[in-house]
This record gives C-alpha cells, sequence and structure tokens, in this order.
C-alpha cells in the first residue's frame, strides 16, 4: 500500500489535533530537533481519512481509539503547497503539497499513555501541552496558514458558545483573519511574509 495522490499533485492526508479538559493541545517535538507539529500523516489508497486517523494516533503517539473520543472534524479538505525544496518529484504524478482533513479529538485516557515507541522510525522524540493558538507559531513556516484555518473551523465546532479566544499576536497574522488562498484553494502565505522568509539567512 502507498501513499494516495491525486491528478492534482495533492498527498491525502490526516491531522490530529489532540485537547485536554483544560482544553490546551498536544504538540509533538519532532525527532532531531526540527521543531514542533501537531501529529499527522498519509492517507494509504483505498483507506478511509477516519481510519488513518486512527492507524497514525498509535503510530505517532502510541495511544488507541479507546484513550480518545471524537470531537469533530473539518467539513472539506485543507490543501497547502510544499517550498520547491520539498516537492517530491520522483512520485507519480509529483507531490506539490498535501490535502488535510482535520481531526479534533479529546483525551479521555491517562496522559501516561502516550509514547513513541510504536514504530521503528518514531516522528517525536517529546511533548508538551500549549495553549489552544500556541501551534500556529511553533509549526514550520509553510503550515502556518492552513493550521490557523484547522484550528478556526473545530474549535467553533467543539466549542459553539465559547470558542478559545484569538490571542494577542494574530492582528499580526494576518493567516488568522483573513487566510490567503489562491484559486484552486490552497493556502499560500501572505506575500509579505514570504519575502521576510526568503530574505533570512
Amino acid at each position: 500500500m502507498t501513499d494516495s495522490i491525486d491528478t492534482d499533485g495533492f498527498r491525502a492526508n490526516v491531522g490530529i489535533v489532540l485537547i485536554r479538559d483544560d482544553r490546551q493541545v498536544f504538540l509533538g517535538g519532532r525527532m532531531g530537533g526540527r521543531g514542533w507539529q501537531f501529529p499527522q500523516g498519509g492517507v494509504l489508497r483505498d483507506e478511509a481519512p477516519e481510519e488513518a486517523l486512527y492507524r497514525e494516533l498509535k503510530e505517532e503517539i502510541g495511544l488507541e481509539r479507546s484513550d480518545v473520543e471524537l470531537v469533530a472534524a473539518t467539513r472539506n479538505w485543507l490543501r497547502y503547497r510544499l517550498p520547491r525544496q520539498y516537492v517530491r518529484r520522483n512520485s507519480h504524478p509529483p507531490c506539490i503539497g498535501q490535502k488535510q482533513r482535520w481531526f479534533l479529538l479529546r483525551l479521555v485516557g491517562a496522559e501516561e499513555r502516550v509514547h513513541f515507541d510504536a514504530t521503528q522510525t518514531p516522528e517525536f522524540e517529546r511533548w508538551r501541552w500549549v495553549d489552544y493558538w500556541t501551534p500556529v507559531r511553533e509549526v514550520v513556516y509553510f503550515k502556518r496558514a492552513v493550521y490557523a484555518r484547522a484550528l478556526d473551523e473545530l474549535a467553533h465546532k467543539a466549542f459553539p458558545r465559547d470558542p478559545p479566544a484569538l490571542p494577542d499576536w494574530s492582528a499580526q497574522e494576518k493567516h488568522l483573519r483573513k487566510l490567503a488562498r489562491n484559486r484552486d484553494g490552497v493556502v499560500s502565505r501572505p506575500e509579505k511574509e514570504r519575502r521576510k522568509d526568503s530574505a533570512a539567512p
């Protein structure tokens, strides 16, 4: 079985937002100090997104279906493009980005059940619990807008009467308020931010 890549070059993927009763979310530290992100992973051919969700949950952070409660999911696929250097040209078709279904899970099992040795190639080596919007600033730059969009949709589904308030810094993070999208619905980065990152050493 292999990853599912559509004819436009977007790899099907699931993202996992794991939340505690205090409404903080799980953020995993990638192996080798390669930053922080939510658990996520590819959907295999002939695999339903929800099946991929529970497989990735087990593989990446060691939790079983019984350890969590499925609270909400994004209505549609959310897409983002990969920077040119990360495009997988050896796949057919070439993988130019990801389309993701995001799932909000509530932890109902013991936190001690989290572990990273369910596979021989673990994704994470540490984790922490953070405020709801913190991951937008922690994740690699090209995923920030899609994180903001997923968290915004899930917050309103999970907490319709009291969604987590936008942080003070959200006025500067324009993708929290007005997500830049191109014609095919792919979340893109604001031009000002792209220029800033391209100038960095």
